[in-house]
């Protein structure tokens, strides 16, 4: 009888230990390079927690060697990830209201994104996640542009008759009612379509515009700067229970390194963007500009277009981008 004890609390306490030793160690998934700006992002957190010495090791899996890029928010929600870096709009299935995240002029620029981030808005869409058992550790938005292959384009009827790759639903729908036909496709398939005459405009983020050297086959870039169209908010997401049975020490590390990430992630976003400019002007490609008219111009199209359809699917929508609107 007392061996049988002994040999249950032998058992228990490896358990025990078993449980104490994935708690010290957490998984981090996405879908990029070590060398893209939300690897980095990452990495800075792991970093320093690391370098906190809480007994705390946040493992990296890059470039979707643990989950593909669009199945990585069940998995976090259910706790079978501990740490995510993707765009929320792709869960926008599971919870419709993050299709906002990806919607046309509801960012103009950085500092506004930044904002947003603060905002009541951001804070319904964090309660919300919290309903899927997830939280927010990093804040981030990325930006893109326009490329035209005859033309420059920066307000809605520029992109009239154009055959255009736009990034997401809701610009689809917004450049469909600006007269656009949409080709769907992914980043990586531009230069080709461009190249071959199955585009002539496309709208994606700066960082795939260089990747993918669409400076080859446009004549004109209209860059993010102090106005653009096209904002992605990609935040670095963490299952909520996970985070719950850390320490106070461990949770302290995750969250120093997390404000020292997304001040990061802020910073190089902007310089994300300002180098594609840049790579675009040296390869000879002309460079536009958005004004603050033609911002408003296409907010003004996108209210009849993808606001409207996103507040007919969604029962909270109007509420949600009503405050989103509000942001100065």
């Amino acid at each position: 009888m007392k061996s049988n004890f002994l040999a249950g609390a032998a058992a228990l306490a490896i358990l025990a230990g078993t449980t104490f030793a994935n708690a010290a160690e957490l998984r981090l998934s996405h879908q990029w390079s070590d060398k893209d700006v939300r690897h980095k992002v990452a990495q800075i957190v792991a970093d320093e927690v690391a370098a906190a010495n809480v007994d705390l090791d946040i493992k990296i899996f890059g470039s979707q060697s643990l989950f593909k890029a669009r199945e990585q928010y069940r998995p976090l929600s259910r706790g079978q990830l501990d740490m995510t870096v993707l765009p929320l709009s792709y869960a926008g299935g599971q919870q419709p209201a993050f299709n906002l995240t990806l919607m046309p002029g509801l960012v103009k620029n950085h500092d506004h994104a930044a904002r947003l981030s603060k905002s009541p808005f951001m804070a319904e869409l964090e309660k919300k996640m919290a309903e899927d058992d997830v939280m927010v550790l990093v804040h981030g938005y990325l930006a893109g542009g326009f490329v035209g292959k005859d033309k420059c384009i920066t307000k809605p009827e520029d992109v009239s008759g154009t055959q255009i790759r736009a990034a997401g639903k809701s610009f689809e729908q917004m450049l469909a009612g600006a007269g656009a036909s949409i080709a769907s496709m992914a980043s990586s398939e531009l230069y080709n379509a461009l190249q071959t005459g199955v585009l002539t405009a496309a709208n994606t983020s700066s960082s795939s515009f260089v990747s993918y050297r669409i400076y080859e086959q446009v004549k004109c870039y209209t860059p993010a700067g102090e106005y653009a169209l096209w904002f992605m908010y990609q935040p670095l997401l963490m299952n909520k229970a996970t985070f719950d049975g850390l320490t106070p020490d461990q949770q302290a590390a995750i969250k120093a390194g997390a404000a020292k990430a997304q001040a990061f992630y802020l910073d190089e976003a902007k310089k994300e963007d300002a180098a594609s400019a840049e790579t675009f002007k040296a390869a000879g490609v002309e460079i536009a500009a958005m004004k603050a008219e033609d911002f408003a111009a296409w907010q003004n199209l996108a209210k009849e277009t993808s606001y409207k359809a996103f507040v007919e699917e969604v029962p909270d929508g109007q509420a949600l981008l009503d405050m989103a609107l509000s942001v100065d």
